[in-house]
């Protein structure tokens, strides 16, 4: 059992030396990098790509949650990249030493490399829960940055409620056409039809 053990780590310590082939320690394995992988980092073809160091960054660039986490992107952009440091070299960093990922780490001196360039910030995790527009999201950085992806969350989320509130009204009264009401008139205006249909 020593020697297979022996033989395991003389096997990881030979692809590290290899930095592009993936490792298993332990409970951690690191993913192979391919071409594509090293073609995004130089040459990033979506937004994704292009911000991807930046941690969880939506993929679908039709999609409503897109369109509300792109200030909050752009801005932890600004905010995180120096001047100095060109944008291929952090997605490089974030490559060989995060493994394109927020939870594993594949080179240490790389990692805390891209997390003194960067301040640490980045996209943790973005998600709905109770309903398709109760956004969530979270973030390492500034009270700014905060601030703004909560000012978002709210935003989706009153957004996604007047939608449909007036659907559901629309689905009693069709030919309702007042959606330039408040949003609590909208409530109260689908609980009288709803009272009135009981």
């Amino acid at each position: 059992m020593k020697i297979n053990t022996n033989k395991n780590q003389l096997k990881s310590f030979a692809q590290s030396l290899l930095f592009w082939k993936g490792r298993h320690k332990g409970m951690i394995t690191t993913r192979d990098i391919k071409w594509d992988d090293i073609r995004a980092v130089f040459f990033p073809k979506t937004f994704h790509e292009r911000y991807r160091y930046l941690g969880s960054i939506p993929w679908n660039e039709d999609g409503d949650i897109f369109q509300a986490m792109e200030p909050l992107v752009i801005f932890m952009d600004y905010k995180s990249k120096p001047k100095w440091c060109p944008r291929w070299f952090l997605r490089f960093l974030y490559l060989f030493g995060k493994d394109n990922s927020i939870v594993r780490v594949r080179n240490w001196t790389l990692y805390n490399l891209l997390h003194r360039i960067t301040r640490g910030y980045m996209i943790i995790d973005y998600k709905t829960k109770w309903t398709s527009y109760d956004l969530r999201i979270s973030v390492h950085a500034d009270n700014q940055l905060f601030e703004l992806a909560s000012d978002i969350e709210a935003s989706f989320y009153r957004k996604g409620l007047r939608t449909e509130l007036i659907e559901s009204i629309r689905c009693i009264e069709p030919d309702f056409k007042q959606d330039w009401m408040e949003t609590e008139r909208l409530k109260d205006y689908l609980n009288n039809l709803e009272q009135d249909n009981e």
